[in-house]
Order: C-alpha cells, then sequence, then structure tokens
C-alpha cells in the first residue's frame, strides 16, 4: 500500500468502526452515512488487502490484521490531533471538554469533590468521567486516548507515559465508632484477633496489609473480601470486623480510627498522562488544577 494513494479519511473510518463495531454507530460519530462508512470500508478494504472486519451476531469483528493495525493507526490520529491542539489555547471559561480519568473509589472519595468544585468555579462547561481501567492496561488506554489521565499506585516506569506524585497517605485501623474491644489504640496481639474486611478490585492475592503481616511471620483473619471502600462505613456499622484504609479518606467518614501496631509502607499515588499529551493546553491546565488541590491539602 503506497500512502500517497490512500484517502486518509479512511484511517479515521476505520478507526471507529474498530471501536464500535458497528457501521451505523460509527457513522454517528463521524457524522458521514452509513452507506458512505460501508463504501470507505471497502476502499480501505481493497488498500490493505484485507478483510478488516467480518460480521457477527453480535457486531463488526476484526481480523488479525485490523488488530493488528489498531494500535499504529491510533498513534497516528492521536499525534495529528495533537499538531493542532498544541498551538491552540485552552480557554477554561467556555471549554467544553470531557476529562476522562481513570481511577477507583478511594481516589474519587478523595480528590473528585476539590476537583469538581474548582471545575465548576473556573470550566463551568468542562466536565469530568471516571472509569476503572485494568492496571495492565492503563498505558494502552492513555496512548489510545480513551483515556486522558490515570491516578494508581506507582508503576514500573514507561517512556511512554508522564507522571508526578500527587499524594502520601498513612494507612490507619478503622472500626465502627461503638466497637466495644476498641479503645484509643490497638495492640498487634489484639488486631490479630479480631476479623477483617479486605478490600480490593482484584478477585483474588493478597493486599499489602498482608503483604507487611506476612514478612513478619504472622496474618490477619479476613472474614469479608469487598470491592469499594464506599461499603466500608456500612459493613463495618453492622460488625465488631476491622479494615485498613488511608488516613485522609478515613477522617471523612464516621467510623474510629486508631493507628496500626505495625509499620506499613505509605499508600503513595501518582497521577500519569501520556507523553504525547504533555504540550497539550487542556492537559496542561487540568494537571495545574490538581497541583492546586494537591498543594490545599498539603498546606
Amino acid at each position: 500500500m503506497n500512502l500517497n494513494n490512500v484517502d486518509l479519511n479512511l484511517f479515521l473510518v476505520f478507526n471507529a468502526v474498530y471501536d464500535e463495531r458497528n457501521l451505523t454507530k460509527a457513522a454517528n460519530i463521524l457524522c458521514i452515512t452509513q452507506p458512505a462508512v460501508s463504501n470507505a470500508l471497502k476502499r480501505f478494504r481493497e488498500a490493505v488487502n484485507d478483510q478488516l472486519f467480518i460480521r457477527t451476531p453480535t457486531g463488526m469483528a476484526p481480523t488479525p490484521v485490523a488488530d493488528n493495525m489498531i494500535e499504529q493507526v491510533k498513534k497516528a490520529i492521536r499525534l495529528l490531533d495533537l499538531s493542532i491542539t498544541a498551538n491552540q489555547s485552552f480557554t477554561p471559561e467556555i471549554a467544553t471538554k470531557n476529562f476522562v480519568f481513570s481511577m477507583n473509589d478511594m481516589v474519587e472519595i478523595m480528590l473528585l469533590p476539590s476537583l469538581m468544585s474548582l471545575l465548576s468555579e473556573r470550566a463551568p462547561n468542562a466536565s469530568l468521567e471516571t472509569i476503572q481501567i485494568d492496571r495492565s492496561s492503563i498505558e494502552k488506554e492513555l496512548t489510545y486516548g480513551d483515556l486522558d489521565f490515570a491516578i494508581d499506585i506507582p508503576q514500573a516506569s514507561s517512556p511512554q507515559l508522564k507522571q508526578m506524585l500527587i499524594s502520601k497517605d498513612r494507612y490507619v485501623c478503622v472500626a465502627r465508632k461503638d466497637h466495644p474491644l476498641i479503645g484509643g489504640n490497638i495492640t498487634l496481639e489484639h488486631y490479630l484477633s479480631l476479623g477483617h474486611i479486605h478490600i480490593s478490585s482484584r478477585r483474588r492475592g493478597m493486599g499489602f496489609v498482608d503483604l507487611t503481616l506476612q514478612k513478619m511471620g504472622i496474618s490477619r483473619n479476613i472474614q469479608m473480601r469487598a470491592q469499594h471502600y464506599w461499603a466500608l462505613p456500612k459493613l463495618l456499622n453492622k460488625t465488631d470486623l476491622l479494615s485498613v484504609m488511608p488516613a485522609t479518606m478515613a477522617q471523612s467518614l464516621k467510623l474510629k480510627v486508631v493507628e496500626l501496631p505495625f509499620a506499613i509502607e505509605p499508600l503513595e499515588l501518582r497521577l500519569y498522562w501520556h507523553k504525547s499529551s504533555d504540550l497539550d493546553p487542556a492537559n496542561i491546565w487540568m494537571r495545574e488544577m490538581i497541583k492546586l488541590i494537591v498543594a490545599k491539602h498539603v498546606n
């Protein structure tokens, strides 16, 4: 295939069909008719000498060739888009951008109230969307442009990603306010004698607390495993179980909070974005807003 002989709009059609797996939906996104999408797809198939998509009962399934192409196509589209936006200014007062973040419920509790307050004040027409992407897929989602930012614990460094530290918080033990067995502090022996709720989005595996205890040659009694910190107040208020969460988050909940009876590494959260967005005015502006929130929290 000689790129000089190919209409570059065909790559946009290919990208939309790949994302939507449906010609009509792709047409709606591209603001063209469904027959126009079909015609463009036919031309692109001829150019690359592959079917690219096969019609199935559940939609248009990509062929191996399409799967192999999509990452580079998305990168190219993103670079073209950024080549236009990089020289444009971002005016928050009139901006309508939707910022997409990957974060878990704990980060939502800690960050979103302040971030939405700033957004309402400084960029009233902009919006936020949060989803939780599997850690192994964060780089790909940022590369594709499906995410603007991800907030997560430190990960193996990648030359494709930029990052900055936004939070470092100690972990504390939490229980219901009127827990009959917990006073102002707790010993290690007492801690291990009680049942615990382990919060994790993973289906199995040990968490940070259990890895720390394992190194000490001991273990806790996990009686419940749940996915979200949001559930902890109600779960703890109905039981005599204990749990662990970051101190900043615990302060916002009506729970008894005591220091853990053992040393544990603090929770470190980092903001990640793709290097291709580093000079994007909207991306820069949002990073500045997050810096403001972090500075206010630290001070």
